[in-house]
């Protein structure tokens, strides 16, 4: 294991981890409602879809399955979880070679930078302090979009997730982007409600490279 692995992201290698993978599926209801969720966002990127694709923690792959039936394009992904990887290889969402075994906080950036970076749920896993060297890598990757789909709080909060302490965190992801990376636009943003869609009640970001 790289010597720079936080808490957080040993945590998520481990046993918690390939239980968080039992607990989900493929099924047709999840990734309806993604289908969903990224019809709205990629109206956002109408004028210019994206032709390569890079999602920094998929787990088995909701996201990009989901992603695969709206938009054509070459997708990649970083993911720290052995048991996670196995099935996104088995279930050919990717292959082998578009994906690595990795985390946000230090993965290889493509040399050629990919349309489209994102995460969905995974900046929430990643401790304040270490936060920003995730963003600079998803920064790197992309030459053209980032998306964020990640909880909300005015403020920077830590709490309790089943159980345990310090793997749970909620702030202002859309101004922590623009905040330090000052040539992004924001192109739009929505809520997504849980009583009327039956995603996380989460808050989503699309911003574009000036």
């Amino acid at each position: 294991m790289p010597q720079n692995e936080t808490e957080q992201v040993k945590f998520w290698r481990g046993d918690f981890g390939d239980t968080y993978v039992d607990r989900n599926a493929a099924s047709h209801a999840e990734i309806s409602m993604r289908l969903s969720l990224w019809a709205r966002i990629f109206e956002l990127m109408a004028a210019d879809m994206p032709k390569s694709v890079l999602e920094v923690g998929p787990n088995i792959g909701l996201n990009l399955r989901a992603m695969k039936m709206l938009c054509d394009a070459e997708y990649f992904a970083v993911e720290p979880n052995d048991k996670a990887r196995k099935i996104l290889i088995e279930d050919e969402v990717l292959p082998a070679a578009n994906l690595q075994n990795a985390f946000a906080g230090d993965f290889v950036v493509p040399e050629t930078p990919v349309d489209l970076a994102f995460t969905s749920g995974v900046m929430i896993h990643i401790h304040h302090d270490d936060l920003l060297q995730a963003c600079k890598n998803i920064y790197a990757s992309s030459s053209k979009y980032i998306v964020c789909y990640e909880y909300f709080s005015d403020q920077p909060e830590t709490i309790q997730y089943r159980g345990h302490g310090d793997k749970l965190f909620k702030r202002d992801y859309g101004s922590f982007w623009l905040e330090n990376f000052p040539d992004l636009r924001c192109l739009g943003y929505r809520f997504e409600w849980q009583a009327m869609t039956g995603m996380d009640n989460a808050t989503w970001w699309v911003f574009e490279k000036r």
